[in-house]
């Protein structure tokens, strides 16, 4: 099998903070990290590599340059290949740009690897930093393949050529089947990442990373960056924090409910 897996570098939320004046996310100093929805999606490829040494785990990163250590990290876990689509053409992208031009560059990876299409694409849900979970079923759009989304348990018959999974949803789970080619998104029920070995990291930190831009693909680039996302964000800012609520220390259980009583009626919530 041929397997892609799109990952992306973000900023750790833990970290973001927000310019008041600007109204925007303040990245300078802020540590990235690998998106952990994106490792759920290639620890699962790595198990389906695992069980099938033919299979073949090709990453696939859209960013800035810095954004190929993501992808080191990846091929020090046990990718196979990796490719950074990177050009100032796309920046700004909304997810609606982002989902047409990741799925050219796939286009082209594929034909360069003289196949048509890889049979399992992999994304992670959603990346933190825009929580969207847009592109992942974009992409599969712009393909024109089967998207299987939320994946919690992913099962794949090789020879028949499909996979069965289990889709987490609000009210509980549905199995749906679909053939290859097939776009699946994982959430973190799906598996338990590993870590990047001592001797993966060593041989990734000498790998080069071929990198994509604008010009290698044929592309409309009309629908590139700023000027072909149609989603403007008017502005970013921080929720006001809440009062804390009431807090009764009464041992008595009786007068810790006439307290409450009196505090609600007091409030007019009664």
């Amino acid at each position: 099998m041929e397997i892609l897996v799109c990952v992306k570098q973000v900023p750790d939320t833990a970290e973001v903070k927000i310019d008041p004046e600007k109204h925007t996310v303040i990245r300078a100093g802020v540590p990235n990290i690998f998106n952990p929805f994106d490792q759920n999606a290639l620890e699962a490829a790595l198990q389906m590599k695992d069980a099938d040494k033919d299979t073949k785990v090709t990453l696939l990163t859209m960013g800035p340059p810095q954004a190929a250590d993501v992808l080191r990290e990846g091929l020090a876990m046990g990718a196979d290949d990796a490719y950074l689509f990177t050009d100032r053409k796309v920046g700004g992208s909304d997810t609606l740009a982002t989902g047409y031009s990741i799925s050219q560059v796939i286009k082209k990876i594929a034909a360069d690897k003289g196949i048509d299409m890889f049979d399992i694409i992999l994304c992670g849900k959603q990346a933190i930093d825009g929580d969207t979970a847009q592109v992942g079923p974009q992409i599969a759009c712009e393909l024109n393949i089967p998207q299987l989304t939320y994946a919690a348990h992913i099962d794949v018959d090789a020879a028949a050529k499909k996979v069965t999974v289990k889709q987490q949803n609000e009210e509980g789970y549905i199995v749906t089947e679909a053939n290859f080619p097939v776009l699946i998104t994982a959430v973190k029920e799906l598996n338990e990442p590993r870590f990047p070995t001592i001797r993966g990291t060593m041989k990734a930190k000498r790998r080069e990373i071929p990198e994509v831009h604008v010009d290698d693909l044929t592309i409309d680039e009309s629908r590139l960056g700023l000027s072909g996302s149609p989603t403007k964000v008017r502005k970013i800012f921080t929720p006001p924090q809440r009062t804390q609520g009431l807090i009764i220390n009464e041992e008595d259980p009786q007068v810790a409910v006439d307290t409450l009583m009196e505090n609600l009626t007091e409030k007019k919530i009664l």
